[in-house]
């Protein structure tokens, strides 16, 4: 089979414990485009029970305190983490990327100035700088997507200059230019792939961290609106424990949980089998 003939989906393969994690992201992803498409969780503002039903064979997850489903609210929230997490990783990575390309490239003056925005963002504490740019951008979900998007991508752009200032001076890099390689083919071409597996690595970590990061604003009532939201969820939750209402606090966090420890796991299986100074190991 053409699977076993790729020695890094080979190694990964070999990782139980990643499949098992890769089958609950997944997972987690397809309940997300079927709640996108209205097929699960659409129901999920309309009462189908009394305030406060505990979990049964009717409700499995129980009902808030309007009678509305615990476990369709669960799902649409999927749909917000999952969201959240696919748009920021994605433009975190552009970001990242592109400046860190550039920025190790060119190095003078170009090196500098992106260095020093670098230097400026990372010195601030990231929660700090979210709250701040969420109350610049306003509440909803668009607000979550940029907040964070701009945000993250610090860490990337510091791995990718170094392996761009690594690459650059290499015979393969020499030989592209004795042939008249343009700047702009040398790193699309030529650098840039050579630095895929920290994208794909990072591209996980990043995807987990706006999903806590979704989390936290939704929570502090900056993030996500008028949907629900893991955040929303255990907020909500902290008057329901002086009733002993367990279940919505419950199932938004186990659900949080299990997505989060599934993406750390892949993670680090990912960079197992995709970084170079790991192999063999």
């Amino acid at each position: 089979m053409l699977f076993t003939r790729i020695p890094t989906l080979r190694r990964l393969a070999k990782n139980q414990l990643a499949l098992v994690a890769l089958v609950v992201v997944l997972g987690y992803a397809l309940i997300a485009v079927l709640a996108y498409t209205n097929v699960i969780g659409s129901s999920w503002d309309q009462a189908i029970g009394g305030s406060y039903e505990p979990p049964s064979s009717q409700h499995w997850f129980g009902t808030d305190i309007f009678g509305r489903s615990v476990a369709a609210k669960v799902i649409k929230s999927t749909e917000s983490a999952m969201s959240v997490g696919f748009v920021v990783s994605t433009l975190a990575i552009f970001i990242g990327v592109t400046l860190g390309a550039v920025s190790g490239y060119f190095r003078g003056i170009t090196d500098e100035l992106i260095t020093w925005l670098y230097s400026t963002l990372a010195a601030i504490p990231d929660i700090i700088l979210l709250i701040a740019l969420a109350f610049v951008l306003g509440k909803g979900i668009l607000s979550v997507y940029i907040a964070l998007g701009i945000t993250s991508w610090l860490g990337l752009y510091r791995l990718i200059r170094g392996e761009v200032i690594r690459h650059k001076n290499r015979e393969y890099i020499q030989a592209a230019t004795a042939i008249g390689a343009s700047n702009a083919r040398k790193l699309l071409f030529h650098i840039i792939p050579n630095t895929f597996h920290i994208v794909i690595i990072e591209f996980s970590s990043i995807f987990q961290s706006a999903i806590k990061s979704e989390v936290i604003l939704s929570y502090l009532g900056l993030g996500v609106q008028n949907r629900p939201s893991w955040g929303i969820m255990i907020n909500d939750a902290k008057v329901e424990l002086v009733r002993s209402v367990w279940w919505q606090l419950t199932f938004a966090t186990l659900a949080m949980f299990l997505i989060i420890l599934a993406l750390n796991i892949l993670s680090d299986a990912l960079r197992d089998v995709l970084d170079p100074k790991l192999k063999g190991q």
